[in-house]
């Protein structure tokens, strides 16, 4: 008996299907995969970048020869960084923070591709960083209100209303917000404050975030009041997570403690007394707390119903952690009357940087963590004697100390650094101008002075003609802000002449 096979119509169809991809597949195999190569993503395209975010990435559709994309990789303005890859991804990381208030270009040609070493299609993708924006309280006739100054776009803004007055206040880490307590003005008005939030009109979109609209400038929303409990001292953890408050009962006022209030502003007690200042650790997890003769470290969350905590005998002040979180900067109070600063790593090494016997008033890290700007005070004078303070640059590294400029003597000074690192802002008493120049001259140690080498500190040209910051002559008392330009140049930082701002005073730049 004899069978007969008829192909039916769908068995034609599936064998017509598996010839056509054989031949494909065998013309792939035999001439290779001539896709052009292209980028596929650029992680910073139109995104607003800060100091925060340190590298990029490129993504590709196929292998790349790696070393042909270091080299042919340009970025206008140019930033120093070290390349890297792994599978299709090249990443270019930042040596130094992003300069805030610029726009980048990046740009890709005749790189090529493996193992067929084909030339990449043309790429070119654009980014820009974080406008330079400071927040501070008016002075004179704008007194306590909240003020927004971009200097990128060259606005003032007011963000609180005349009947508010600020006393402190802290930006968010996006920049689209502030903490800030406040009391309502009146002839009687006393310190008591209350809790807002207040946006800045900013929204930065930064990279590996949900794009979004920011609100408008000036809104303000309480968050604590101060109907039972008179609010004193407050932080906000770096992340914006959380806050912490100094609370004092008004029935009964020997009770005073510690409060947390979660992102939902929901206060809650933490029965922990803290007489004196107090910070939130870089880990958002911690509290550093000044307690008699020495700092507790406390977590904000007890661990199985228990409440831990280290103690820190020698010191009695923080004064600022660097960026990565690995450092801190702390002081200790000599027997003697002398302060002596110390670096303390994560390692628990605790290095003794410098020594004088005046006062050590506040102190900031750079971005890299090498230098440390410090506001110090010497003793003046024969019985008596007074405190004049000073601001100075710290090298952490060989512990020498280059005086920047002198004030008069008063008790409130601050500084605050750029994210960037490229300026610092001042704010002193003034009452009349300060001179176009920085002193560079004597080294404070606990020697005799001694000329600075030819890698110290030297002036940058003055401001071009037109400067948005000119001098101004100030009326006596009045605070006024300024602006020192800095020069990150390898291992040694360039400062320029100071600029005034605005009169003001604590100010802060957004991060």
């Amino acid at each position: 008996m004899r069978f007969h096979f008829f192909p039916q119509p769908l068995d034609r169809a599936a064998w017509s299907v598996f010839l056509v991809a054989l031949v494909l597949t065998l013309l792939l195999v035999w001439g290779g995969d001539r896709t052009q190569a292209q980028v596929r993503e650029f992680s910073w395209q139109n995104r607003d970048v800060g100091a925060s975010d340190r590298a990029f990435i490129l993504s590709f559709n196929r292998l790349m020869d790696w070393s042909s994309v270091a080299t042919h990789l340009r970025i206008e303005p140019a930033l120093e960084g070290k390349a890297s890859w792994s599978g299709r991804r090249f990443a270019y990381t930042l040596t130094q923070p992003i300069p805030y208030g610029q726009t980048f270009k990046v740009s890709l040609e005749d790189a090529v591709s493996v193992p067929q070493g084909k030339p990449i299609k043309p790429f070119q993708g654009q980014f820009r960083s974080r406008d330079r924006v400071l927040v501070y309280l008016g002075s004179g006739a704008e007194e306590g209100r909240l003020i927004l100054y971009n200097l990128t776009l060259q606005q003032k803004i007011f963000l609180t209303p005349p009947n508010l007055r600020v006393f402190d206040f802290q930006p968010y880490p996006a920049g689209d917000r502030i903490l800030f307590s406040a009391g309502e003005r009146g002839e009687q008005m006393g310190f008591d404050p209350q809790l807002y939030i207040v946006t800045t009109g900013l929204y930065f979109n930064a990279p590996d975030t949900p794009r979004r609209q920011a609100h408008p400038a000036g809104e303000i929303s309480l968050i604590l009041d101060n109907s039972e409990y008179q609010n004193l001292r407050f932080q906000l953890a770096n992340d914006g997570s959380k806050i912490v408050v100094q609370r004092v009962n008004r029935l009964q006022p020997a009770d005073s403690s510690l409060w947390l209030l979660d992102e939902n502003f929901q206060p809650r007690r933490l029965n922990q007394a803290a007489a004196g200042e107090f910070r939130i650790a870089p880990d958002n997890q911690h509290l550093i707390i000044a307690q008699g003769q020495g700092l507790a470290i406390v977590p904000l969350e007890a661990t199985n119903g228990e409440s831990n905590f280290d103690f820190l005998p020698q010191y009695g002040m923080v004064l600022d952690f660097s960026r990565d979180g690995r450092q801190v900067a702390a002081v200790k109070f000599n027997p003697n009357f002398s302060r002596s600063l110390y670096v303390v790593d994560i390692f628990g090494e605790h290095r003794e940087v410098l020594t004088i016997n005046g006062s050590i008033i506040a102190g900031q890290f750079d971005p890299s963590g090498q230098f440390l700007y410090v506001i110090l005070t010497r003793i003046e004078g024969e019985g008596n004697y007074r405190e004049v303070p000073y601001l100075a640059l710290l090298d952490l590294k060989t512990k020498e100390l280059f005086k920047l400029k002198d004030f008069d003597p008063q008790q409130e000074l601050y500084l605050s650094l750029a994210p960037d690192g490229r300026t610092l802002a001042i704010d002193a008493v003034e009452g009349r101008e300060i001179p176009a120049e920085v002193d560079h001259g004597d080294l404070y140690s606990e020697t005799a002075p001694v000329t600075p080498s030819p890698r110290d500190l030297v002036e940058l040209p003055p401001a071009p003609p037109g400067s948005p910051l000119p001098p101004r002559q100030l009326p006596a008392q009045e605070h006024q802000i300024w602006l020192l330009p800095l020069k990150l140049d390898q291992d040694k930082i360039v400062v320029g002449m100071p600029e005034p701002l605005a009169p003001g005073l604590q100010a802060r730049w957004l991060p």
